[in-house]
């Protein structure tokens, strides 16, 4: 994966993480290009979010190397990278019974903290940042709305809204459609697809289990099973019926129509 002459804005080399005597991850290269967005997919236990975390900074390797942003961990400050990630997890979601109208805590997001303060949208441009990544995302109409009052997929543009409200770089996105029925899910893809095609965009890395939760602008994949890569490359290489079958160890017939992909077990 390469963008022209652009530094990478991750490069991993032999990564692995083990957590309590357990390796969760083993032998993970990585040379992700700007613009070059990738997913990464594979059964549950497969070291999926725990490569985002290492991608956010928020975990050391145990072994091999790993350099975001230009910094290679142990070798500078990471604290200083972090707000040039945008990292979306509900597993390290602290919104969840937020009070809080949508627009405030975007805008709180965009001024590198977590909840709003009264004067959160005091700063006409910190107001107007917020807006932009709410519109970015489809949720320019939820900015006076309760996020406690949102649906789930609503829930989850004002999260990616708070990612981009700090115009990352680099933006890591872990399973963005879990809980979302079909609607909600076509709806977000379909801004994912714009999000992807808008140049100013982020580089983006999204986790998920599934094939037709691939946006259309996806340029690389990674497989994963049991922690090691299975398959990496172009999309439509890796999202193929042979090494979809050996990650998820599964007969799998993988089609593709207009972009995206669908997956069916065989038989």
């Amino acid at each position: 994966m390469s963008a022209g002459r652009s530094a990478p804005l991750a490069v991993l080399h032999g990564v692995g993480v083990t957590i309590g005597g357990a390796p969760i991850l083993a032998d993970v290269d990585l040379d992700l290009a700007v613009r070059g967005h990738l997913v990464v997919l594979g059964p549950n236990g497969s070291g999926k979010t725990t490569l985002l975390a290492v991608l956010a900074t928020q975990r050391y390797p145990t072994r091999g190397t790993a350099r975001v942003l230009g910094t290679t961990f142990g070798r500078g400050d990471l604290r200083a990278l972090r707000p040039r990630i945008g990292f979306v997890s509900v597993a390290v979601d602290p919104l969840l019974r937020v009070r809080a109208p949508a627009l405030p805590l975007v805008a709180a997001a965009a001024r590198g903290v977590t909840w709003p303060g009264p004067d959160a949208l005091d700063d006409p441009a910190v107001a107007a940042a917020a807006r932009r990544a709410l519109l970015r995302t489809g949720a320019a109409h939820l900015e006076a709305r309760r996020y406690d009052t949102l649906s789930q997929g609503e829930r989850q543009r004002v999260r990616i809204a708070r990612a981009l409200a700090i115009d990352p770089e680099l933006l890591l996105l872990d399973e963005p459609f879990a809980g979302l029925d079909l609607g909600g899910r076509e709806s977000l893809l379909a801004d994912l697809d714009d999000l992807l095609a808008d140049p100013d965009a982020p580089t983006v890395v999204l986790v998920t289990h599934h094939l037709e939760e691939v946006p259309t602008g996806v340029v690389a994949g990674l497989l994963l099973r049991g922690g090691r890569p299975v398959a990496l490359g172009p999309v439509a290489e890796v999202l193929a019926d042979a090494p979809v079958s050996r990650a998820f160890d599964l007969d799998v017939e993988v089609s593709r129509r207009h972009g995206r992909f669908t997956a069916r077990v065989r038989g």
